[in-house]
């Protein structure tokens, strides 16, 4: 049986100084194939194939709306607002149950190194607290990924822990480090930001 998500029925578009979060569209598959077709973003991620099938991202499209209605996930593009050029995609895995959700992302590599992860997360982060009323948001990165896990700490996310060959990744045993931030933490730091501006 579905779970009625306690957030709105149709997936808000969020928005920031220079980005705009929206539910894909079956359009943006090709976008998507040619941005995670790329072996380096395969590299550093556990769910996105490489070499990128055809035909793969338009079914993971038709999957978003389905996911969302039953509470189980909430999944954005990453677009820049001026231009509206998608450049990656940023999500929550929601687990209801507990009020969690694991905060994923990537962005495609030609806007590495721009701070678009932090900012596309940040505005995950307040929808997933403010508006989802979630007690708990936490997110993972191979260890050998540390860019993953600057865009983490920047969000004012705790490192909790490594779990060692925790996966495996093209055949090989990778360490995870797990991060965490708790609603009441999010919610005080976004008052200390606001008091100091």
């Amino acid at each position: 049986m579905a779970v009625k998500p306690p957030f709105p029925e149709e997936q808000p578009v969020l928005g920031s100084e220079r980005l705009i979060l929206r539910p894909f569209r079956l359009q943006d598959a090709p976008r998507v194939e040619e941005l995670a077709g790329d072996r380096a973003i395969a590299d550093t991620t556990l769910n996105i194939p490489h070499p990128y099938p055809p035909g793969a991202a338009r079914e993971w499209i038709k999957g978003h709306a389905p996911s969302y209605r039953k509470g189980e996930g909430v999944i954005y593009a990453v677009v820049l607002r001026p231009s509206g050029e998608l450049i990656g995609a940023v999500g929550l895995g929601l687990e209801l149950r507990f009020n969690r959700a694991e905060l994923g992302y990537w962005i495609g590599k030609p806007y590495w190194g721009q701070g678009y992860a932090t900012e596309a997360a940040a505005l995950l982060l307040d929808f997933g607290f403010r508006t989802l009323g979630l007690q708990r948001i936490m997110a993972t990165h191979l260890t050998r990924n540390p860019a993953s896990g600057r865009v983490m700490q920047k969000l004012g996310m705790t490192y909790e822990g490594c779990l060692r060959q925790h996966v495996i990744k093209w055949g090989i045993y990778e360490d995870v480090a797990v991060y965490g931030i708790l609603r009441h933490e999010y919610l005080e730091r976004q008052g200390a930001r606001e008091q100091g501006s």
